[in-house]
């Protein structure tokens, strides 16, 4: 089943959110509130079994099945010299990945996540968006329902990544099109790039908005524009997800870009959305504040592959281990106050 038949298919996705369910949520609070300890002691654990139970609708959330889908694809603009790799590497580490051998596979199977790749036309770069748009209309909507068809209704969570060389530059492009604040905020060194391959990035992304400045200022324009199709995947994943009312755990700088154009369009999108950590890329930082989210960790990764998304997956099943299992104050015969 195609998740968004047509453009306006998507865009009405858009603008009607499925919203969590408040009386789940209360009841969870309420649970939170007769747990054995003080009250907010568990800190944002608490945040966390609550924000699961309004999605998961039940008072008790848990992670039966969860899911990091990590989708890679390859970018015409690499052509400009702005990664420290080849584009080759992407199909080697999507090879990596399903060999096993990738920093992914360990730290999703450290969370108890399944993990699927979904290679998107590797032999196919898009377009070099300095001088035409990333990608067709066609081609767009294609990469929106390839990351739709990762999420499935029976997942109780999904863990979004990404792989491709040359998509730091296309994420700036998008934080920059959708959030404005000037491109050098939004550029970083991505795979390590020295100074004058900062400088030929932040060239690029100014080429690329000015060469797209006549077009809508709409998500879907924003992505097949100045995106790629793992990052377009991304964002049909995350929608999906809303539509089935699944969490989902956000990784780093890419990853968040990818729903830059959406929340430009209507900011309520990452309301289903945790960040998984604050990635070491500048441009991270300010974007989850554009997006209203909070970190769950920092430890200065920035590797992408949904591996600081892996890593918070274990912070959200601890926190929902406690909020199903600790016992409450009838429960363990302590009193609840003096």
């Amino acid at each position: 089943m195609t998740a968004f038949v047509s453009i306006a298919d998507f865009e009405a996705a858009l603008a009607e959110l499925r919203q969590p369910d408040a009386a789940a949520r209360a009841a969870a609070a309420a649970r939170q509130g007769e747990l054995t300890k003080p009250a907010g002691s568990l800190g944002r654990l608490e945040e966390i079994a609550i924000f699961f139970a309004g999605w998961q609708r039940r008072e008790r959330p848990r992670i039966d099945r969860g899911r990091a889908a990590i989708f890679a694809g390859n970018h015409g603009i690499v052509a400009h010299g702005i990664s420290a790799f080849p584009p080759s590497v992407t199909a080697q580490m999507v090879a990596n990945f399903q060999a096993g051998g990738a920093a992914i596979n360990a730290l999703s199977s450290a969370a108890g996540l399944e993990l699927t790749v979904v290679a998107l036309d590797l032999d196919r770069p898009t377009a070099d968006f300095t001088l035409a748009p990333a990608m067709t209309a066609t081609e767009c909507l294609d990469a929106l329902n390839a990351g739709a068809a990762a999420v499935e209704p029976a997942l109780d969570l999904i863990l979004l990544g990404e792989m491709g060389i040359g998509n730091t530059t296309a994420a700036a492009a998008l934080c920059a099109r959708a959030f404005n604040g000037g491109v050098t905020r939004w550029v970083g060194p991505g795979t390590g790039i020295d100074d004058l391959g900062i400088a030929r990035k932040i060239a690029v992304v100014e080429r690329a908005l000015a060469v797209h400045a006549y077009a809508a200022h709409s998500a879907f324009e924003t992505l097949r524009r100045v995106g790629g199709r793992e990052i377009a995947a991304m964002a049909g994943a995350a929608l999906r997800a809303r539509q089935l009312g699944i969490p989902v755990l956000l990784d780093g700088f890419i990853s968040c870009a990818a729903l830059a154009p959406l929340a430009a369009d209507n900011p309520d999108i990452t309301a289903h959305c945790l960040a998984g950590h604050c990635s070491a890329e500048p441009g991270h930082a300010a974007l989850l504040a554009k997006l209203g989210l909070s970190p769950l960790l920092a430890l200065d990764m920035r590797l992408g592959e949904g591996s600081g998304a892996a890593v918070a997956a274990g912070v959200v099943r601890a926190a929902l281990t406690a909020h199903a299992e600790m016992a409450t104050f009838a429960e363990a015969a302590v009193s609840a106050s003096l």
